[in-house]
């Protein structure tokens, strides 16, 4: 009971903690997304356009995560017995179709400015660019403290956030290179070009966060099996355990966020009590869930019988 206890304590408080993490970054993104807006209209800059777009494909992320993490802190788990894991790629797919839409309007935004070339206004730019070297520098914070959460406790949702603000360090950086390229060469006619140019930058990076949120999420959404790897990993079980049960009648698994459940489906021999056959299912369990991080595995004692019959 009390190993229990100390587990639901360690889960709360990793939710917890999540949580605070991601409140914060959406009121920096909040925060810092309106004087960008404002800074788009002043200085005419199609990459800080684009920029800006990406932020609200971020802000969007952020709030799925948030809504994901209080439904978990507030028991989710009574409700939804393999966790909130579905909703969770469901939104990370959202989020991706979003990312596309968004990487259509940049995109004809910036043939346009270069098809129609305009230079960048000063007055935007005296805005823009201490705001970008701001959001730089928070973003590369939260990259960094992201990851770290991730590495010790993870999770899709964690996963996402910290590659989503890696991106954005990254754009931030670009955005601040188009500013001062534009205005450091203002003096040559192609200068116009760099700002629409280098808004493909920014496309790139939407474009590659969009299909990996889409291409990720669909075999967890249509439970493909476990990797190989780890498919391996219960085989060398089984093994190391084979003359502890009479029949293998199969491995059932699905992904459900940052949970593994995996069923085995075995055959004991009659001869044995109920004792016996939980004290081999309890070891082999426990082995897995030891080898399998974040693994919830369940040993089904059946015959060959059922197991037929519940594949017909």
């Amino acid at each position: 009971m009390d190993g229990s206890s100390g587990k639901c304590t360690g889960r709360a408080g990793a939710t917890a903690s999540k949580e605070k993490t991601v409140v914060f970054s959406l009121l920096c993104d909040i925060g810092l997304w309106i004087p960008e807006i404002l800074a788009v209209v002043l200085s005419g800059s199609i990459t800080l356009f684009a920029d800006v777009m990406k932020d609200g494909n971020e802000i969007l992320a952020t709030m799925f995560a948030l809504a994901i993490l209080i439904k978990m802190r507030h028991g989710a788990g009574f409700t939804y017995d393999y966790g909130m894991g579905k909703f969770e790629t469901l939104t990370r797919i959202a989020t991706g179709v979003v990312m596309f839409i968004s990487i259509a309007l940049i995109f004809f935004s910036a043939i346009h400015r270069l098809i129609v070339p305009e230079a960048l206004r000063p007055t935007g730019a005296y805005i823009a660019i201490p705001l970008v070297i701001l959001t730089a520098i928070i973003d590369t914070w939260l990259w960094k403290k992201n990851y770290r959460i991730a590495q010790i406790d993870p999770s899709p949702i964690m996963e996402t956030q910290w590659r989503l603000r890696r991106a954005k360090s990254f754009a931030d950086v670009a955005v601040l290179i188009s500013f001062v390229l534009s205005f450091a060469l203002i003096g040559y006619s192609w200068s116009v070009y760099i700002d629409p140019g280098i808004s493909f930058v920014i496309i790139g990076f939407l474009l590659i966060a969009g299909i990996r949120e889409i291409s990720s999420s669909l075999p967890d959404l249509f439970d493909k099996t476990l990797e190989e790897d780890l498919q391996i990993v219960i085989l060398q079980e089984l093994s190391a355990f084979f003359n502890e049960y009479h029949g293998f009648y199969g491995v059932r698994s699905r992904r459900s966020g940052s949970k593994i459940y995996i069923d085995i489906f075995l055959g004991f021999d009659p001869g044995l009590t109920m004792g016996a056959v939980q004290a081999t299912s309890d070891r082999l369990k426990g082995s897995l869930e030891g080898k399998i991080q974040g693994s919830i595995v369940s040993i089904v004692p059946t015959s060959e019988r059922s197991a037929q019959a519940g594949r017909m």
